[in-house]
C-alpha cells in the first residue's frame, strides 16, 4: 500500500490521467479472472459472551440504565482511538470482528495486525474483512496472518489481478470496471460482541497522529449495549456475502509454517505502544485504564444503525439494495427545525443536492446549515476539492455557512494532538441535528459514498453527545477560514482570525498551490462527477 495512496476511497477514480488512454490496448490484453465463488457455511457473531471479561464490564457499565439504551464515548484524539482498539483486542476472550476499507503497511498498521495475531494465539476467533482495493503487495502479510489458527481473512470485491502496484492492478482490471468501481468503505471493530469502535478512521499512521507530513482530524465512537448486537449483524451480513472471498482462494501461500514466519518477521519490529495523554481533550482517562477499573464512562442513549447492504457494492439498483446510508442520513437532516452542522472532508452536493439546499434556504423550513470541509491547502483529494468548489459560490448564496480547514493555520490552534510540522486535514464524517442528534460514520457527502461505496454509520439521539461534538467542532473552527460573499455577491472572500483575534479578509484562495491547480486542470476532464 504505497504511502501516498492510503487515504480514502475516491483515489481509485481520481488518480487516472492521460496515461489511461495510452494503456488501453494493454488493458484489453491483460484481463484476468477470479476463482469461482464457493458458498461456505454461514458464520455468525458469538452472542454468549456474558461470562467474558468484556461482557461483564459491558453489563456493569449499563446496569443502571434502561435495557433499550446503549453506551457511547467519543474518541476525538488519534492516540486514544488507536489504543482503544488495542485495549479491546488485548482483553477479548471470544471474538474480534474487524472490517476496514484500508489497513496500511506502516508501523501502526503492522502493530494492529500483530494484536490480532496475539489475540488469536489466546484462542480468540479473529475474522478480518478487508476491502481489496489497497492490498497491493500485501498478499504475503495477509495470508501469513490467515495461516494462524483461529484467524480467517476475507477480501471484499477482489480485483481480478493480484500482482503489481496499485495503479497496475487497477489498470489491468479495467475490463471489470463496473464491478471493481464499487468498494466497501465501512470501518468497524467489535470485541466479544460487547464493545464496538466505528467512525471515520482507517488503520494507518495518518489517522492516529503518527505521520510526519500530514495527519487527519477524525472522530470515532466507542459503543456498548444493544447497538453492538446490531453492528455485529451488519458485520455477519458482509462476512457471509457472496462478494467476499477467503484470501486462501486468491493467494498461493505455500506452507502455513513458512507463511507465519514471514508474518512474524514483518510485524516483529513495530513500536510496542502508542503514547497517550493521561486525559484526552474531553477530560476522559484512557479506555484501557477504565476497562481495568471494571466500568466505562459513557453517555447513554438510543441509537439507530445505518448500513448499506453488500448488494450496493454489486451495483444493484437503489430499490434492490434498500435505503442507503446517504438516503437515511439526508432524511435525518430533513427533521431539523433549527440547524444542521456537518463536517465532511469531501462535500459534493450535485444539482439534486443544491436543489434541496436552495429549497431549505428559501422556505426556512429546516433552518441554518453549517459546513466544515477541507480547504485547497488541507485537502488530500484535489479532484474532490474541485468538485466541491464548483458549488461553493451557490452554497453561499443559498445561505450555507461554510468553513474550510486551513492545513497550516489549524496546527497551532487545535487541541486534538501534536501536529508538530505536519499538515492537518479533515477526515471526520459527523453531523449534529438541532444539538440533539449525532450522526457519525464512514460516509462522505459525495456521489461515491451515495452511489458506489458501501458505508455504515450511527444516528445517536443524545443532546449530551451532540453538545460534545459541537464543542469539538468549535475548537476545529478556530483553525478554519470562514467564507463569505464579497460585496458584489459574485465572488468569495476568506476570513482568517490572527493570533491577536483580529480578522483578516483574503480575496484570493488561501494556500493556493500551482501544482494542485495543474493537477485538477489536467485530470478533471477525465473524471465524471459521479465518480468523485
Amino acid at each position: 500500500m504505497p504511502p501516498d495512496e492510503r487515504n480514502d476511497g475516491k483515489k481509485m477514480t481520481r488518480r487516472w490521467g492521460p496515461r489511461l488512454l495510452l494503456s488501453l490496448l494493454a488493458l484489453l490484453a491483460a484481463c484476468a479472472g477470479l476463482p469461482a465463488y464457493l458458498p461456505a457455511p454461514p458464520e455468525h457473531a458469538f452472542t454468549d459472551v456474558s461470562d467474558t471479561r468484556l461482557g461483564r464490564i459491558c453489563a456493569a457499565s449499563l446496569s443502571s440504565v434502561p435495557p433499550a439504551l446503549s453506551g457511547f464515548r467519543m474518541l476525538p484524539e488519534g492516540n486514544t482511538a488507536f489504543n482503544a482498539r488495542v485495549a479491546l483486542a488485548k482483553r477479548a476472550e471470544r471474538s474480534l470482528d474487524v472490517q476496514y476499507y484500508l489497513i496500511a503497511h506502516d508501523d501502526l498498521g503492522l502493530q494492529f495486525l500483530r494484536e490480532l495475531r496475539d489475540a488469536a494465539a489466546r484462542g480468540v476467533r479473529v475474522r478480518l474483512l478487508l476491502d481489496d482495493l489497497y492490498t497491493s503487495g500485501e498478499d504475503g502479510l495477509l495470508s501469513g496472518l490467515a495461516a494462524y489458527p483461529n484467524v480467517e481473512v476475507r477480501l471484499f470485491n477482489p480485483l481480478p489481478v493480484r500482482a503489481g502496484s496499485f495503479r497496475q492492478r487497477l489498470l489491468f482490471s479495467m475490463l471489470d470496471f463496473g464491478r471493481i468501481n464499487h468498494r466497501m468503505h465501512n470501518k468497524l471493530f467489535i470485541a466479544d460482541d460487547s464493545f464496538a469502535v466505528s467512525g471515520g478512521r482507517n488503520i494507518g499512521e495518518e489517522y492516529f497522529m503518527g505521520s510526519l507530513t500530514a495527519n487527519f482530524i477524525d472522530l470515532d465512537v466507542l459503543s456498548s449495549g444493544p447497538v453492538v448486537n446490531e453492528l455485529s449483524t451488519v458485520f455477519d451480513t458482509y462476512w457471509n456475502s457472496k462478494h467476499v472471498m477467503p484470501i486462501g482462494r486468491l493467494v498461493e501461500q505455500g506452507s502455513a509454517a513458512e507463511a507465519r514466519r514471514r508474518f512474524d518477521d514483518l510485524v516483529r519490529d513495530t513500536a510496542p505502544e502508542v503514547p497517550e495523554r493521561a486525559r484526552d481533550v474531553l477530560g476522559t482517562t484512557p479506555v484501557a485504564q477504565q476497562l481495568d477499573s471494571g466500568e466505562l464512562t459513557q453517555a447513554f442513549a438510543s441509537a439507530r444503525v445505518f448500513a448499506d447492504t453488500p448488494a450496493k457494492a454489486a451495483g444493484a439498483d437503489r430499490g434492490a439494495a434498500g435505503p442507503t446510508v446517504t438516503d437515511q442520513t439526508l432524511a435525518l437532516f430533513a427533521t431539523a427545525r433549527a440547524e444542521v452542522a456537518i463536517a465532511s472532508p469531501y462535500f459534493i452536493p450535485g444539482e439534486a443536492g443544491m436543489a434541496i439546499i436552495r429549497a431549505v434556504g428559501a422556505t426556512q423550513e429546516n433552518g441554518r446549515l453549517t459546513l466544515l470541509t477541507n480547504s485547497l491547502g488541507s485537502t488530500d483529494e484535489a479532484l474532490a476539492y474541485a468538485g466541491y468548489a464548483r458549488y461553493r459560490l451557490e452554497l453561499l448564496k443559498a445561505g450555507v455557512r461554510i468553513y474550510e480547514l486551513g492545513g497550516v493555520l489549524s496546527r497551532s490552534s487545535l487541541r486534538l494532538g501534536d501536529f508538530s510540522k505536519s499538515l492537518s486535514r479533515l477526515h471526520a464524517k459527523v453531523a449534529t441535528i438541532d444539538r440533539r442528534t449525532v450522526f457519525i460514520g464512514s460516509m462522505n457527502l459525495d456521489p461515491r459514498s451515495s452511489r458506489l461505496n458501501t458505508e455504515i454509520g450511527l444516528a445517536i439521539d443524545s443532546s449530551e453527545l451532540a453538545q460534545t461534538v459541537a464543542g469539538l467542532s468549535q475548537a476545529v473552527l478556530s483553525g478554519a477560514f470562514r467564507l463569505q460573499l464579497a460585496a458584489d455577491g459574485e465572488h468569495i472572500e476568506w476570513l482568517q482570525t490572527d493570533t491577536q483575534g483580529r480578522q483578516i479578509v483574503l480575496t484570493r484562495e488561501p494556500d493556493d498551490n500551482w501544482w494542485l491547480r495543474l493537477k485538477m486542470w489536467l485530470l478533471t476532464p477525465f473524471v465524471a462527477e459521479g465518480l468523485l
